[in-house]
């Protein structure tokens, strides 16, 4: 199962593995609070493509299709599938920093680890 959450949440026992997947660590939290098992920094999208995005709701359509291609198109497919296995045996918790639940780039990871792990069904 995948879920996908913010950081600032409060860590659930239903979170199962926890995966920081933000470029920069998140403002005013420390490691100890956000109780993270991985910081997958790598698989956050560029610096350029962030900038772009800007967090405009005008701008999530060009962004989702650019960060995904630069997914499946990344050097990173080990660490893409490791993710996907994981959720095959257990939870996995994608946690981004952003304020918009429906357009960060933990949403647009998880259409693509959901299509990797053949489940098109996520928990949130």
């Amino acid at each position: 199962m995948l879920r996908v959450r913010r950081v600032y949440e409060p860590p659930d026992p239903a979170d199962g593995y926890r995966v920081l997947v933000d470029r920069l660590w998140p403002r005013g939290l420390t490691k100890e609070a956000a109780h993270v098992d991985a910081w997958l920094r790598d698989l956050a999208p560029s610096d350029d493509l962030r900038r772009c995005f800007a967090h405009d709701p005008a701008r999530w359509p060009a962004f989702r299709e650019r960060y995904r291609a630069a997914l499946l198109a990344s050097p990173h497919h080990a660490r893409l599938d490791e993710l996907a296995q994981r959720m095959r045996v257990g939870a996995v918790t994608l946690l981004y920093a952003a304020r918009d639940a429906a357009r960060n780039n933990a949403v647009v990871l998880a259409e693509v680890l959901d299509e990797l792990a053949g489940d098109p069904h996520r928990g949130t």
